[in-house]
């Protein structure tokens, strides 16, 4: 098979060339925005997922469709160490420039730029506690404008960011269109910045606004938006994305395939859904493998086993190993024990990936430790997102088919 016309692309929020199985959250969206469009009330949405599933390769096609409506947007990436105010004032900056055109009256413009020129200069004043901002936290706005006083200028992340919102969906609202703000890996905002933004979803809300938050993050996320704000379980509509089910894991592979005239026997589809477990970035790892080896059309599982060593050896580099090298001695200890424990939990419970959730308490049993002493590796761990906490007492990897990966390395 020629690997120029390999049409397989397993890249970090890469989009695939057959966007298979995500229909139900396209059709949300697009009723989220023919809502707005009609002054209908509607929540922000929130994507969560585990590592590999296509969280950002959505995020990225709802903004598409957001654009494609006429509607004004940005998008940030969030970092644990980076306070919200510069991110979320460049995404807002980008989004009004793109309505800008379309307003007729300049001037409103110009006073909201004042006000988001007045936030971006507080956040370059300040960093979190008070604390002088780093180098990267000194952002200028490229803003001709001066910037106005008494509004979203206050310090208070709280107040500045409900009023720089309603300021931005009222610009909006004169161009008869909305605003859409898009954040990747969500769940890395600090806590003040998370409760901001509930508070500003909150009154927009409330306002009945025409600009909406999608974010996307680990299945972890709606406990960290919980714990800042009691009313957030109400205020978003949340959306599990989960791996593929056969029907779109084999239309995600034959639908490319087939538009360069190549097929697959059916035995080979089975392996590869086996092999890959249903999770996107898998399919297309496999997928991409299985190409460059396979001599012709159709492909066969025979060509499936030839290429799955290939497709292992690079996850086990670049999508495991990169990982696990980012770990201490002892947390790796602590993912190990986890990893031998999910796969009795699993066994127990029937799921087929075994990778389920395990009990803090049986982790400090197998290592033969207090629970409070395991506390560091396992805060550690949550903050470099390789494990997360979906129920209180349990956790489990962010990555899926990562404990399978821990249980072949040598200790």
């Amino acid at each position: 098979m020629d690997p120029v016309r390999n049409p397989y692309a397993p890249g970090a929020g890469q989009r695939p060339p057959e966007l298979a199985g995500r229909g139900r959250e396209l059709d949300v969206f697009d009723v989220v925005l023919e809502r707005i469009a009609r002054g209908r009330p509607e929540r922000s949405l929130m994507l969560t997922g585990l590592r590999g599933v296509g969280k950002t390769v959505l995020l990225n096609t709802l903004r598409s469709e957001a654009i494609n409506h006429l509607w004004g947007t940005g998008k940030i990436e969030a970092r644990p160490d980076q306070s919200l105010r510069r991110p979320i004032a460049a995404a807002l900056h980008m989004a009004v420039r793109e309505l800008a055109p379309r307003h007729r009256a300049p001037d409103r413009i110009d006073a909201f730029l004042g006000v988001l020129k007045a936030f971006a200069q507080r956040s370059a004043s300040t960093g979190r506690g008070g604390a002088a901002p780093k180098l990267r936290d000194r952002w200028q706005p490229g803003i001709d404008v001066p910037a106005s006083s008494g509004r979203a200028d206050s310090g208070d992340i709280e107040i500045d960011l409900v009023e720089l919102l309603s300021d931005a969906a009222a610009v909006a609202t004169d161009v008869g269109t909305g605003i859409a703000i898009f954040i990747d890996e969500m769940q890395d905002l600090g806590a003040e910045d998370v409760s901001a933004l509930c508070a500003a979803c909150h009154e927009l809300s409330q306002l009945g606004a025409p600009l909406i938050v999608v974010g996307a993050g680990l299945p972890h996320l709606p406990a960290v938006l919980s714990a800042a704000k009691s009313y957030s379980e109400r205020l978003f509509r949340y959306q599990r994305i989960d791996r593929l089910d056969r029907i779109a894991a084999d239309q995600a592979l034959c639908a490319p395939a087939e538009r360069e005239e190549v097929e697959y026997e059916q035995k080979a589809l089975d392996l590869l859904y086996e092999k890959s477990g249903g999770y996107p970035y898998f399919v297309q790892a496999y997928g991409k493998a299985t190409w460059d080896h396979a001599p012709r059309s159709p492909i066969t599982a025979a060509d499936v086993r030839v290429a799955a060593p290939e497709a292992e050896a690079e996850l086990a580099v670049g999508f495991f190993g990169s990982r696990f090298e980012r770990a201490t001695p002892a947390e790796r200890e602590y993912m190990r024990a986890m990893a031998a424990l999910s796969l009795v939990e699993g066994e127990e419970s029937g799921r087929d990936d075994m990778d389920a959730a395990v009990p803090t308490a049986e982790i400090a049993r197998a290592l033969g430790r207090k629970p409070a002493s395991l506390s560091p590796a396992r805060d550690a761990l949550i903050k470099k997102g390789l494990i997360y906490s979906g129920e209180r007492g349990t956790v489990a990897f962010t990555v899926p088919h990562f404990g399978r990966y821990l249980r072949t390395q040598p200790a």
